[in-house]
């Protein structure tokens, strides 16, 4: 198989591919917010009203759900990028320059993640694209 024709093939995929990155990731993120509110997976609850903790809780997993279902995506992924970015820079970089050295790995990936769905949309699977009247191939619907 050629380079292009790979490349071809791999890019018809890439609505596809788009919808469960958006899903895992809004999944992921959820279930912060899930185990920082409610105290699941183990670990503690934050106490309600917890500046800035039990609030970003509340974000991410408000946010994640939105996320996982395709629902208001792009809104809600600049929200949690955003949140994802002030943890980074007010809880992480106090402690090194890099994310390996202050443990701010997390925030920084799903900060650069959640980015990403602002500017590419939900791809396939999504709930708003279901209730639109369904989705092209391509994973958005033509302008009118």
């Amino acid at each position: 198989m050629s380079t292009s024709a790979l490349s071809d093939r791999l890019s018809s995929h890439q609505p596809l591919v788009l919808g469960l990155f958006r899903v895992v990731l809004g999944l992921l993120f959820a279930s912060e917010g899930a185990a920082t509110v409610l105290g699941v997976l183990d670990r503690p609850r934050s106490p309600v009203g917890d500046w800035p903790f039990w609030y970003a809780g509340v974000i991410e997993l408000v946010c994640g759900v939105l996320v996982l279902l395709g629902v208001a995506t792009r809104g809600a992924a600049f929200v949690s990028s955003g949140i994802m970015a002030f943890a980074y820079f007010t809880e992480h970089q106090k402690d090194g320059l890099f994310p390996l050295q202050n443990g701010g790995l997390p925030p920084a990936l799903f900060c650069w993640g959640f980015l990403l769905l602002v500017f590419f949309g939900p791809g396939l699977l999504s709930l708003s694209s279901l209730v639109r009247g369904g989705a092209t191939r391509r994973g958005v619907r033509p302008r009118r």
